[in-house]
């Protein structure tokens, strides 16, 4: 991917499909169960669709059943959290440090894992590069 982030959104809808566009620059989500990685187990290193940096190991992931891929932890100061009180409810957006573009959410205490945490990201935010074997 270009080292050289875009400026502006027109720029990032130049390199970004539509739909691409719509959830890492607009906060969209993809509907559940759709997203090319939601049942994915190959191993590799899940990057950011919009930059190319590095988020979540497939280490990290797991099976939540909740319709988009899960993972419970992310590289370290890869990604940033933000409060998200849309649709009249507290969550916490996930977005890319490096290029600020939209993952998905993050939820704690659910108990799915020991860390506790779901990072719930859309498909269409990260490209998966299989590990080499």
């Amino acid at each position: 991917m270009d080292n050289e982030l875009p400026k502006t959104e027109d720029e990032w809808r130049v390199r970004l499909s539509p739909e691409e566009f719509r959830v890492l620059r607009q906060a969209g989500t993809e509907a559940p169960w759709t997203g090319e990685y939601v049942s994915t187990k190959t191993p590799g290193m899940y990057q950011c669709r919009a930059c190319g940096a590095e988020l979540f190991s497939s280490d990290a992931k797991f099976e939540s059943n909740c319709g988009w891929p899960s993972f419970d932890d992310a590289i370290p100061g890869a990604v940033v959290e933000i409060a998200d009180d849309s649709l009249g409810m507290r969550r916490t957006e996930i977005r890319c440090a490096r290029c600020e573009s939209h993952l998905g959410h993050v939820f704690m205490g659910e108990g799915f894992t020991p860390k506790d945490t779901r990072h719930c990201v859309n498909s269409i935010s990260v490209r998966l590069a299989p590990r080499e074997s």
